[in-house]
Formats: structure tokens, sequence, C-alpha cells
């Protein structure tokens, strides 16, 4: 039950700041909305305001803002086809802007009431580090001659080169000093450790947000190369559905508030990266027709155009049912019902 509450609120949470981002920015526009939907299918609650019926429907995995003349022609001046191309654009592309600007304020938030992690380390004994010669209080400040910004960095790096020998350079008392390490290996995970665990530091609202821009720049960019990893055959494809996200959502729900909101933030940045993909049918693949639309001086064929939106949707609801079934078989959710069935007699 955890899990499914928690997941409706925290997928709840990511669709409306998505669609709140199309909805703002066209009601900015001047642009006539008739829907705002949060979710998919039968409808729970209608409430009308002015020209715009809101909705909440029963399945929450997605949602939508209609707006007159998106897909049809009229000759309605406040329609969202008969505005300049530019305003649409914006229209298009405030759903994963708002996804990021999401991430940014969660992460924030962790930043301002728990800390964040830091580059000043304490040191297990006997471990490689204590060896090297690191102390208690250093400032990991590069490795391998690269500077690192961030305790994330720092653990990347090390995690990638275990049994080797790597240069650290330290910061203390305002010197800098530099240290041969060899690493080993975590026996579970077998990634490459030193033996060093952070110093957690609490920080005012204003670092806590700069903390929360550049950490999303951080993510964004960690997932990037791990799609192109991906993509160049250099990693595992690995790809988690909605069935795998709600029980990742559910296991945070268990450790804390903190770790669920961290989840958030990175499920949040993946749906802001994923619909600014050129893919027809998402934000980005119809930023795309707006942007030729710019390059040309004239608009695509309506009928084309939506035809080529059909035909990615239906490839991306084909994409979602492959996945659906990859998170059943994994997480084994036939026995998991059964069994909450047999609890529930």
């Amino acid at each position: 039950m955890l899990t499914l509450v928690t997941s409706i609120i925290v997928f709840g949470m990511l669709v409306f700041f998505h669609e709140f981002g199309h909805f703002i920015f066209a009601k900015l526009s001047d642009i006539k909305v008739n829907e705002f939907s949060l979710g998919f299918g039968p409808q729970i609650l209608k409430i009308k305001l002015k020209e715009t019926d809101y909705f909440i429907r029963i399945l929450p995995f997605g949602g939508y803002v209609k707006m007159e003349g998106e897909d049809s022609e009229t000759t309605d001046p406040r329609a969202f086809n008969n505005k300049p191309a530019l305003v649409r654009i914006g229209v298009v592309l405030a759903g994963p802007i708002m996804n990021f600007l999401l991430a940014v304020l969660l992460l924030a938030i962790i930043s301002f009431s728990s800390g964040i992690a830091t580059t000043r380390v304490t040191v297990i004994p006997g471990e490689p580090a204590e060896q090297a010669g690191i102390r208690n209080g250093d400032q990991i400040y590069a490795i391998n001659n690269k500077k690192v910004n961030s305790w994330d960095e720092v653990v990347d790096i090390i995690s990638n080169k275990p049994y080797e020998e790597i240069n650290i350079t330290v910061l203390r008392n305002g010197d800098f000093i530099s240290y041969k390490v060899n690493t080993s290996v975590e026996p579970q995970t077998q990634r490459g450790i030193i033996g060093i665990k952070t110093v957690v530091v609490k920080h005012s609202l204003s670092e806590s947000l700069e903390f929360g821009v550049q950490k999303t720049f951080w993510i964004s960019k960690m997932i990037l190369v791990g799609l192109s990893q991906m993509i160049t055959g250099q990693a595992k494809v690995d790809v988690v559905g909605p069935v795998g996200m709600f029980q990742i959502v559910g296991e945070a729900a268990k450790v804390g508030i903190f770790q669920l909101l961290y989840i958030a933030a990175l499920i949040s940045i993946n749906l802001g990266l994923f619909n600014l993909f050129p893919i027809p049918a998402l934000d980005g693949g119809r930023g795309i027709f707006l942007v030729l639309e710019l390059l040309r001086g004239k608009p695509i064929d309506q009928e084309k155009e939506g035809f080529i939106h059909f035909i990615g949707f239906a490839l991306l609801m084909f994409l979602m049912i492959i996945v659906l079934f990859k998170d059943i078989r994994e997480l084994d959710l036939i026995n998991l019902m059964k069994q909450f069935w047999l609890k529930m007699q």
C-alpha cells in the first residue's frame, strides 16, 4: 500500500509540473486551453473554471493539456496553431523545462533540510586512503590531475577504477598535497573504493538552490553519457518501465523522505530529457516540426504531421508494453500479486 500511495503522489507531482508548464505558458501567451487533465482513462473529478475543464482521471501515468486549434484548423485568433511559431515552441518546451525546475527545487530542499555531500572526507582506519596518508578533514581537489567539483564525481571516478593506482590531490590547511592510492573493490558491487566517507554540510537557501542547479546538470550529463554508452554497446541496455518505477519509488519511501525526494528528482530529470528527444509525439518531436516551419517560412501539412505523431505514439506504446512485460518478468509480479491476495484472505 505504501508503494502504491507514494507512487501515485510522486508521479502525480511529476505529471502536474510537466503539464502545468505547457498550461501556464499557453495562458501567458493568450492561447485558449480547453482541458487540463492529470491521468488518462475514466474521469474521477471534473471542475470547470471559466473556459477550461480540469480533470483528474483514473490512470496516473500521464496527462495532457488540450489547446484550441492544436490538432485542427480554426479561425480563432487565440488558437494554438494561429500563434507565431516561436510562441508555440515555447509552449511545447515549457513542459520539459518545468521537469528540470522541479528537480532543482527537490534537490535544493534536500540540501537545505538534510545537507549535501561535499568533497571533504573522513577516512576509514586501515583502508587504502589512510594507508596512503589522506587524513580526516582533507578536501579532495583532483583525481588523476582532473579537478572534481562534487562528491558524485569523486565516487564516479573511483568506482570505475577497481584495483588501480590513482593520484589524489587534497587540499589541507591551504596546501595542495598529492598521494598515490591503490584502490580496492567492494565485494557486493565490484566497484572501486579507497575507504573514504563524505562530510555532509548544510547550506543556506541560495547555496542550496545553486547546488540544485549544479546537481541537475550533473545528473542530466550522466544520463546522456549512459544513454550514449548503451547505444554504442559500451553498456548493457537497462530500461525500467512503470512497474519498475513504482517499485523503486516504494523502496525509496521505506528509506526516508529525502531518499524519496531524490528519486523523484531523478525521475523528473529523466522525464524532462526523454520529452526533449526528437521523437514524434513527444515535445521534442513537435518542436522539430516547429523549427522546420520557421526555416521553411510555412507550416508542415497538418494531416501529415498528425500522421507522423500518431505513428510515433503507437511505437512508444508498443515499447511501453515490451518494457512493462520486462518489469513483470524481472519483478516476478504475478507471484507478488498471489502473495498479496493470500495475505488478504
